[in-house]
């Protein structure tokens, strides 16, 4: 019996490719999604993946949706927290609403999905958790208080839930993408993105593909002794 993964946001951009490359190495995927049913089946249609939807944000639904998970596929071995958003405003004109919905979608959502499947890879002594950080929760970026707050925070939130799962058999990492060539990314102004690629030492703009490589190869059962580190791949955008 192949184990069962979930990916959150896990039918487009780079989620899509996380899902994909997990199915092809034999695992059950539920994909999580937030909106946009009729999306999220057509790709469940081309690659196998079981779609789900549930709001990430939401404690309670995150419980029911592992929940329903469990029950239709099996007990979940690999948690990928994939899904995030943008709300892009300078600090002096950021809302309250901005700060709350990047807060609660990218980061909150760590804790609600690792909370409820924590318990049962504890019992069962084995789980992979990979959090899908970013290159500006480690250098920051202008605009993004509220993302880079975020982000950083799933680095933090990997670091310390390592440590509480390792004797346990659970490895807890993170993944820095760079700027890779997603819808979200496409939304940055061309002027913008031009210089973004300039400062890229590899010239440019990174596959989704390559970051669900970065996934498989941390949630392999050879990966036991990776844990708490931040796997970062950028181009050489930003070391450290």
């Amino acid at each position: 019996m192949s184990q069962v993964a979930i990916v959150t946001g896990g039918t487009r951009g780079i989620g899509a490719a996380i899902s994909k490359a997990l199915i092809d190495e034999g695992f059950t995927v539920a994909a999580n999604y937030g909106g946009n049913k009729e999306a999220a089946e057509e790709f469940a249609a081309a690659t196998g993946a079981h779609p789900y939807q549930w709001d990430v944000s939401d404690f309670e639904a995150c419980r029911e949706g592992v929940a329903r998970v469990e029950s239709d596929l099996g007990p979940v071995k690999v948690l990928v927290n994939n899904a995030g958003i943008t709300r892009d405003g300078t600090l002096h004109k950021m809302t309250p609403e901005q700060w709350q919905q990047v807060i609660q979608t990218n980061l909150s959502s760590c804790f609600n999905m690792c909370r409820a499947i924590i318990e049962g890879m504890r019992e069962r002594g084995y789980g992979r958790i990979v959090n899908i950080g970013s290159i500006n929760g480690q250098a920051g970026q202008y605009g993004q208080v509220n993302y880079a707050a975020a982000k950083s925070g799933i680095h933090g939130f990997t670091k310390a839930l390592a440590q509480e799962g390792a004797a346990k058999g659970i490895t807890v990492n993170a993944i820095a993408p760079g700027y890779i060539e997603t819808s979200m990314v496409a939304k940055v102004p061309d002027r913008v993105l031009e210089k973004i690629v300039a400062g890229i030492p590899v010239g440019r703009l990174g596959q989704p593909e390559e970051i669900a490589r970065g996934v498989t190869f941390l949630v392999a059962p050879e990966a036991g002794f990776i844990t708490g580190s931040t796997l970062s791949i950028n181009g050489g955008q930003h070391m450290y």
